[in-house]
């Protein structure tokens, strides 16, 4: 994403100071002493961005209730990526674990989402600057939730690639992130949930489509799977997936991360995450870069326990449509072996993480006799 020229960042519109929040003196929310002359001084004090850690101190007192509950949502303390991580990790060597936080909120905590960067500012993650000239509003999709979904989320559902349809979602409906992840959801308090999966008010797609979740419609496939295969593994196209991360600083001392490689295809597994909430047999799998490695630049084998996480995670691909290459038969995925996730897929040290993904080979769809379609 493009930085912001100076001016763009710091130019104030007239309609944020005609509005309700703009009649706030600047200093009870961003401090700096308004009475002194000299600019420079006046700005000593000064907080960036006032809503984060500690939201309640500046908006609590007109938002109480989202300011309680929104520093412990997914969206604030990375909670999910932070638990995975730490699940591989050495917990029983204190200096080890110190290297590991350390390298996390480096490389790992740097596109955190607080009420400032959502609603007045491009994220820092990004470089920031005002969305609006310091004007309050709704989080555009294009500038906040691109910032840090850009890199396979955003760009799957709007379909920036020209070979690569955007979201029937986005395209037919021109739907924003929003329609299906309302406030009630981002600003939820997450800390009971051990992953996004099991996030308070997450959107399931049988919110909207009833007839599934009722199994009142007319096509045959959703009698047979809604239960057993989530939505996306017939709906859904090939996603971006991104192998063995590597993070460091450089000569300068900035901190860096480089990928081995990234590549899309799609790939269907077991269900990691299996739950009365998510009780589906089979979902789509996406592969995360983490790797033995990730830390070594800060601590040698952080990651001793890395087979207690998969690599192949579950996902949620945003990049639905109707029609695709497995639904148009029952044989377009029956027999199709290539679909399904098996040990030639991954390197030798991930395969006993992913034991539980695996689809064995006496466990694959065989192909149906015409008649039986």
């Amino acid at each position: 994403m493009a930085p912001l020229e100076l001016y763009e960042k710091l130019y104030v519109k007239n309609a944020f100071l005609n509005s309700d929040h703009g009649q706030i003196p600047c200093e009870q929310c961003h401090g700096g002493d308004p009475n002194d002359p000299d600019w420079q001084t006046a700005h000593n004090g000064i907080t960036k961005d006032p809503t984060f850690p500690d939201p309640e101190a500046v908006c609590g007192d007109c938002h109480e209730e989202i300011t309680k509950s929104v520093p412990a949502s997914h969206h604030y303390t990375l909670a999910p990526i932070f638990g995975a991580i730490e699940a591989r990790a050495s917990t029983d060597r204190p200096e080890t674990m110190a290297a590991v936080r350390k390298a996390q909120s480096r490389h790992c905590g740097s596109c955190h989402a607080s009420c400032g960067q959502c609603h007045i500012s491009r994220p820092a993650y990004v470089g920031g600057g005002f969305l609006s000239g310091h004007q309050f509003s709704r989080p555009p999709m294009e500038t906040v939730c691109a910032a840090c979904h850009g890199g396979r989320v955003f760009s799957e559902y709007t379909g920036v690639k020209e070979d690569y349809p955007a979201d029937i979602h986005f395209s037919k409906a021109k739907m924003a992130c929003s329609k299906c992840h309302c406030s009630a959801q981002i600003h939820a308090d997450g800390s009971m949930a051990a992953n996004r999966f099991d996030a308070p008010n997450r959107p399931s797609c049988r919110n909207c489509h009833e007839q599934v979740q009722a199994n009142t419609g007319t096509n045959k496939f959703h009698a047979q799977h809604a239960d057993d295969l989530a939505c996306q593994v017939c709906h859904s196209q090939a996603n971006k997936n991104c192998y063995s991360c590597h993070v460091g600083t450089d000569k300068k001392g900035l901190p860096y991360f480089k990928c081995d490689a990234t590549g899309v295809l799609f790939k269907i597994g077991r269900n990691p995450i299996k739950s009365d909430a998510r009780p589906e047999d089979y979902v789509v799998l996406r592969h995360t870069p983490v790797s033995p490695k990730l830390f070594d630049a800060y601590a040698p084998n952080a990651l001793s326990h890395f087979d207690r996480q998969p690599t192949w995670k579950a996902s949620a691909p945003h990049n639905i449509q109707k029609r695709t290459a497995r639904n148009s038969s029952c044989n377009a995925c029956h027999g199709h072996d290539a679909l399904f996730l098996d040990p030639h897929d991954m390197t030798d040290w991930e395969r006993r993480a992913n034991a539980q993904v695996i689809v064995p080979a006496n466990q694959r769809p065989k192909p149906l006799l015409k008649e039986d379609q």
